[in-house]
């Protein structure tokens, strides 16, 4: 398996998001002193033949936890703080175009959104809030609470414009309508702390979870009584799962286990590929929107990879 590294030193990776615009561009979040104290980076890194290369990095005073792409400019992105802020930043600037701070505590989760005619930034945060915000970062257009835990994981989805779904140290996956500002709907998901989820590419009643318990769960959206699956393997908690862009059936998770894990969630034995190519926590994991079962991810061992799994790049499947 070719593998591409990015070393960034005394910065320890939390999250990254490929480009929907350049296929080797990535961005990628990085605290220090595993974000406990200390300020952060935001990364922006391209693919060249000689390897993974810096294009351009920014500090922060706190740590930064998230970061996500804006859908409309190529040279554009949004971060979320340790310091309760999200900071929009420019390629093209050294200092953040705007910089907003209404969440009270740590800001752990950003997402742009990719639905058509839908420009907005949805924000989760340790102060148990999710928020809406337009693309400028201006006064937050709408704040949702109903989680009784601390919010991990906001991600729009792909197939209903104004629709985003939250997971929380509540043990809840939760679905809310912007417009309706309200709660449509409440999964008791794990009975854990559901530190991540996601919804499937290609069926919009389909998402997924991850938790402290080490478990992977799909589910229904329809029917939310039971999962349609239950994928274990994870030793530890589950930091970030992703569907992929190219199979309905694949989904990825990494863990703080060191490893990341590929699944076939419509397969009773799902489990398909275990890549372990870290030493410490894997934080953050994506895939890449322009080449074909490319993945990246990065850890707390302070390095970021890209790669393409054995099992998706026609050497065939390893348990």
């Amino acid at each position: 398996m070719e593998t591409k590294v990015f070393r960034s030193p005394a910065r320890h990776g939390y999250a990254v998001e490929a480009s929907p615009f350049f296929p080797g561009r990535l961005a990628c979040a990085t605290s220090q002193h595993y974000g406990i104290a200390g300020g952060g980076s935001l990364l922006v890194l391209d693919d060249a033949p000689t390897g993974l290369g810096l294009v351009r990095s920014w500090e922060w005073s706190d740590g930064l936890f998230d970061a996500s792409w804006s859908e409309a400019n190529e040279h554009v992105l949004v971060a979320a703080g340790g310091d309760g802020s999200l900071q929009l930043w420019d390629l093209h600037h050294d200092a953040p175009l705007r910089l907003a701070k209404e969440h009270v505590r740590e800001v752990y989760a950003v997402d742009w959104s990719q639905t058509r005619g839908h420009d907005a930034i949805v924000s989760g945060s340790w102060d148990r809030t999710a928020k809406v915000w337009d693309p400028t970062l201006g006064q937050s257009l709408s704040t949702f609470t109903g989680h009784q835990g601390v919010i991990y994981s906001t991600i729009w989805s792909p197939h209903i414009s104004g629709c985003f779904a939250s997971s929380s140290g509540d043990g809840t996956l939760r679905v809310w309508d912007v417009k309706a500002g309200a709660c449509r709907l409440a999964v008791p998901a794990h009975d854990a702390e559901v530190l991540t989820c996601d919804w499937c590419k290609y069926d919009e009643n389909v998402a997924a979870t991850g938790a402290v318990d080490g478990s992977v769960r799909l589910w229904d959206l329809r029917n939310p009584r039971r999962p349609l699956n239950l994928m274990t393997g994870h030793k530890y908690a589950v930091r970030r799962v992703k569907f992929s862009p190219f199979s309905g059936n694949v989904v990825a998770s990494c863990s703080y286990d060191f490893t990341v894990r590929f699944w076939d969630w419509k397969r009773e034995s799902a489990l398909v590929d275990t890549v372990e190519h870290h030493s410490e926590f894997v934080c953050g994991l994506d895939f890449n929107l322009h080449v074909p079962n490319q993945v990246l991810d990065c850890s707390w061992d302070e390095t970021v990879k890209i790669y393409t799994p054995p099992c998706l790049s026609g050497a065939g499947p390893r348990p």
